[in-house]
C-alpha cells in the first residue's frame, strides 16, 4: 500500500484498503456511541421476544391458558423471526443495513403498542408474531452494520462490547417486570372490552429501546463497507470522513483526504453482479437476487461453513431461549418448594409433583403476582450474562474464540445433565442458570460468521444462522410446552446432550484457531 503522509493539518492518502482506512478514522466517540446504540437494538430484541417469559405467568388473570398455548405464545415471536430472516438477510445485503434497521423497529413499536390494547388471545398470538417479524430484521443486520463500521481488528471486540450493552439490557427484563408486572392496578377500558393491567403495559415498555434506537441511527450514514461493494465509492468515503469528524468532535481533527479506496477481487465481482442483475427486472429479478445471495451459502466454499454454524445457533438457541421462555414460572415453582422445605428432589420431580402451569381466570385471581425470589434470581441470571459479556469481549483476543466456545457448550451441556441427579433445590436453581448460559454462544458465533464470509454474503449469513437459531427456540418452547407436565426429563436431555454435540462441533470451523493480528499502517 502507497505511503501515509501528514502535511500540515492534512492526512492524506492515496488508495488505501478499506480495513486501512477504516483504522485510520481512528476509534472514539463515533464507535462507542454505535456500540451503545447497536447494543440497545439488540436488547430491544431480548426485550421484544424474551419479555413475554414474564407475562406467561400472570396472562390467566384475563384470558383462559393451558400449558400448551402459552408454549405457542412463547414460540410465536420467534417464528416471526424464522419467517422473515432469509427476507431481512436478502434486503439488508441489496438495499442496505440502515435502510432495514430503522423502519423495521419504527413499525415493531407500532405493532407493540396496539398488542397492548388487544383483547383476545389468538389476536395477542398473531401481532406477537408481527412483532417477530419485523425486530428480526435489525437484530441480523446490526452485527453486519457495526461490523462493517470497524477495521478487522476492531471488528470482534466492537461486537462483542455491543453484546455488554445487550447483556445491560437484559437486566431490565426481570427489573422492569418486577417493577411493571408484579403490581395490583388495573384499569377497566369498556369501549375495548378490556381490564387493562400491568402486564399489558409491559408490551410498550418492552418496545421503547427499540423506537430511541431508531430516532438515533437517523443521524447514522450507511457503512461504509456496505456503500463501497455497491460501487459508490464517494459514498463511502463520506462515511469515513464522517466517523473521523464524529471521533474528533471534542478537538480539532486533521481532515482526513483519501482520494480513492483500493478495489479487491471481492469488491469487484460483487460490483459486476449488482450491475447484471440491475438488468432484470420485475419478479424475475426478485427471485434472481435471492437466489443469487443465498445459494452461495450452500456451496464450495462456504457450505461446510454454513452447516456448522447454523447447527451451533440451533443448538444455543433451543437450550438458552427455548429453555428460557418459561424460566420465570419455573423457577418461580422452584422457590416455593425451597422457601416450604418440602425435601430434596430433582427439578423435573419437583415440576411433576408441585407444577400447576395451566390456569384459568378463576384460578388465578388469587395468585396475580410471582415470588420476589423469581425476579431476584432472574435478575442474576441477566446480571451473569452482562458481566459474561464483558469478561469475553476483554479476553477474547488473548484466549482465541476456539478455547471460550468449547468451554461454555460443554460447562452449559454438563449442567443440564447434572439437572437429572442434583436433588438439593438450591443447587437445582444454580445449575439451570449455569445452563441457560449457553447463550454466550450465540453472539460469539455471529461474530465468527461476519469473519467467515465476503462482504456481498455477510448479512445473510447472520440471517440465515439466526433463522436456524430461532427455529431452535421454537422447538425448545414447544417441547417444553407440551412435555414439561409429561417429560421433563427428556425436553431437558435433548437441549443438554445437542450443547455436548456443538461443542464438538466447533473444532470443525475453518480457521477457528486464527486470532485477529494487528496491523502496522506505514
Amino acid at each position: 500500500m502507497e505511503a501515509i503522509e501528514r502535511k500540515g493539518s492534512v492526512t492524506k492518502s492515496k488508495g488505501i484498503p478499506m480495513d486501512d482506512a477504516l483504522a485510520l478514522a481512528g476509534f472514539g466517540t463515533c464507535n462507542v456511541v454505535l456500540i451503545l446504540v447497536s447494543g440497545t437494538i439488540l436488547a430491544s430484541f431480548l426485550l421484544e421476544i424474551l419479555g413475554v417469559s414474564y407475562i406467561i405467568p400472570v396472562i390467566g388473570q384475563d384470558l383462559d391458558v393451558t400449558t400448551k398455548e402459552k408454549g405457542v405464545l412463547s414460540a410465536v415471536g420467534f417464528a416471526g423471526v424464522i419467517v422473515s430472516s432469509h427476507l431481512w438477510g436478502f434486503l439488508a445485503d441489496t438495499h442496505g443495513r440502515r435502510k432495514i434497521i430503522i423502519p423495521a423497529l419504527l413499525i415493531s413499536f407500532v405493532i407493540s403498542v396496539i398488542s397492548s390494547f388487544t383483547p383476545n388471545f389468538w389476536v395477542i398470538v398473531c401481532l406477537r408474531f408481527l412483532v417477530g417479524f419485523f425486530v428480526s430484521g435489525p437484530s441480523a443486520a446490526t452485527y453486519a452494520y457495526l461490523g462493517e463500521f470497524h477495521s478487522r481488528k476492531n471488528a470482534s471486540r466492537a461486537i462483542m462490547g455491543a453484546s455488554v450493552v445487550f447483556g445491560t439490557g437484559g437486566i431490565l427484563l426481570p427489573g422492569l417486570a418486577y417493577i411493571v408486572i408484579n403490581q395490583g392496578w388495573q384499569l377497566p377500558i369498556p369501549l375495548l372490552g378490556i381490564i387493562y393491567r400491568p402486564w399489558r403495559l409491559y408490551f410498550i415498555v418492552c418496545s421503547l429501546p427499540g423506537l430511541i434506537s431508531a430516532l438515533i441511527l437517523l443521524r447514522f450514514p450507511e457503512s461504509p463497507k456496505f456503500t463501497f461493494s455497491q460501487g459508490d465509492t464517494k459514498q463511502a468515503i463520506d462515511a469515513i470522513q464522517w466517523v473521523h469528524r464524529f471521533n474528533g468532535c471534542c478537538r480539532k481533527t486533521a481532515p482526513l483526504q483519501i482520494e480513492s479506496i483500493q478495489e479487491d477481487e471481492e469488491d469487484r465481482l460483487e460490483r459486476e453482479k449488482r450491475a447484471l442483475l440491475r438488468n432484470t427486472k420485475g419478479c424475475l429479478a426478485l427471485m434472481r437476487l435471492v437466489w443469487n445471495q443465498t445459494a452461495p451459502l450452500f456451496m464450495a466454499p462456504h457450505l461446510r461453513k454454513t452447516v456448522i454454524v447454523c447447527i451451533l445457533q440451533f443448538g444455543t438457541y433451543l437450550a438458552a431461549h427455548g429453555m428460557f421462555m418459561f424460566f420465570p414460572e419455573i423457577v418461580n415453582q422452584l422457590v416455593i418448594v425451597k422457601e416450604s422445605d418440602m425435601g430434596a428432589a430433582t427439578m423435573c420431580r419437583i415440576l411433576e409433583q408441585y407444577g400447576n402451569f395451566s390456569v384459568t381466570k378463576e384460578e388465578s385471581e388469587g395468585s396475580q403476582m410471582m415470588e420476589p425470589a423469581a425476579f431476584q434470581l432472574s435478575f442474576v441470571l441477566e446480571l451473569i450474562y452482562a458481566v459474561g459479556f464483558a469478561v469475553i469481549g476483554v479476553i477474547i483476543n488473548a484466549v482465541g474464540r476456539l478455547p471460550l466456545l468449547v468451554f461454555i457448550f460443554e460447562t452449559c451441556g454438563v449442567a443440564g445433565l447434572l439437572l437429572f441427579v442434583v436433588n438439593v433445590p438450591t443447587a437445582v436453581i444454580w445449575l439451570y442458570i449455569v445452563f441457560l448460559c449457553s447463550g454466550y454462544t450465540a453472539v460469539m458465533v455471529n461474530a465468527i460468521i461476519v469473519d467467515l464470509y465476503p462482504t456481498s454474503l455477510r448479512a445473510m449469513a447472520v440471517c440465515i444462522a439466526l433463522m436456524i437459531g430461532r427455529l431452535g427456540s421454537v422447538v425448545g418452547s414447544n417441547m417444553l410446552g407440551m412435555l414439561l407436565e409429561e417429560n421433563c426429563e427428556l425436553t431437558f436431555g435433548i437441549a443438554s446432550v445437542l450443547l455436548v454435540i456443538c461443542g464438538i462441533l466447533v473444532f470443525f470451523i475453518p480457521n477457528i484457531n486464527q486470532r485477529v493480528q494487528s496491523k502496522t499502517v506505514s
